[in-house]
């Protein structure tokens, strides 16, 4: 799989993505922005579920657009009209999504609770951490070990969240519920893969580092967050994963 064809691919199918799923776009905008403007408890249970909801229309919707060849497939695959539909297709997106955040949870916990164990052990001044004198730490060799072990437990993290991305398309092409097992799918093309993903995750990046800045803040940010995650971020990203998983399901053996 070529990087650069992949990625002009993933181009030139969102303009038919957009067309067929404003609708879930839309939606799924709509109930995400709204979050400000709720309260607590009962309110607050009201629109967990309608967040919940809203973004099932979505991937739903997105995958079904993302792994057709056009429109008249993905209404075969059973793309609502505009992408607002509530099927046991969702219902299978919701079940293997469960699995791979139950999954990704764990080696987050594990992954953390590693680095606690060894920078808790490490001998480190936490005096000096607190008051931003890193010279007094501790040695340079120790601080470069524990930079690297820090620096594989987040890419092994974000490499397991990569690998198990395309559970959304597989799913939905396969007619029944694709979790853990996804992450086969990328075997002999994961480092173009990854490369790919990074690069379609530009949106959100950008987002972080607005947000980082201070400029994305209260209501407002929330409201630019919720937009372009789900007008932008979510087509991208989809279109990408639909583009890679027909790719990977047409390769010769």
């Amino acid at each position: 799989m070529r990087l650069d064809d992949a990625l002009r691919a993933t181009v030139a199918n969102l303009p038919r993505i957009w067309r067929e799923g404003w609708g879930a776009i839309l939606l799924g905008f709509g109930v995400w922005s709204a979050r400000p403007f709720v309260g607590h408890e009962l309110w607050g249970w009201g629109w967990a579920a309608a967040a919940i909801a809203a973004t099932l229309l979505l991937t739903g919707a997105l995958a079904r657009l993302a792994i057709s060849a056009d429109t008249a497939e993905a209404k075969r695959q059973g793309l609502g009209p505009k992408g607002l539909q509530l099927t046991r297709v969702e219902a299978r997106l919701l079940g293997a999504g469960l699995l791979c955040g139950v999954f990704l949870a764990m080696i987050l916990s594990v992954a953390s609770l590693l680095l606690l164990a060894v920078f808790g052990g490490a001998g480190l001044d936490t005096e000096a951490i607190r008051l931003g004198e890193w010279g007094r730490v501790g040695p340079i060799w120790k601080l470069s070990l524990l930079t690297l072990l820090t620096g594989f437990c987040l890419f092994a993290v974000i490499a397991l969240t990569a690998r198990l991305s395309l559970f959304a398309p597989a799913t939905v092409a396969r007619a029944h519920m694709v979790s853990l097992n996804s992450m086969a799918l990328t075997r002999g093309v994961f480092w173009t893969f990854l490369a790919g993903s990074i690069v379609t995750a530009g949106p959100k990046i950008g987002l972080l580092i607005l947000s980082g800045a201070g400029l994305l803040q209260g209501g407002l940010g929330w409201i630019v967050w919720a937009g372009v995650l789900n007008a932008v971020q979510a087509p991208l990203t989809m279109a990408y994963l639909g583009v890679v998983y027909r790719r990977i399901e047409l390769r010769p053996l």
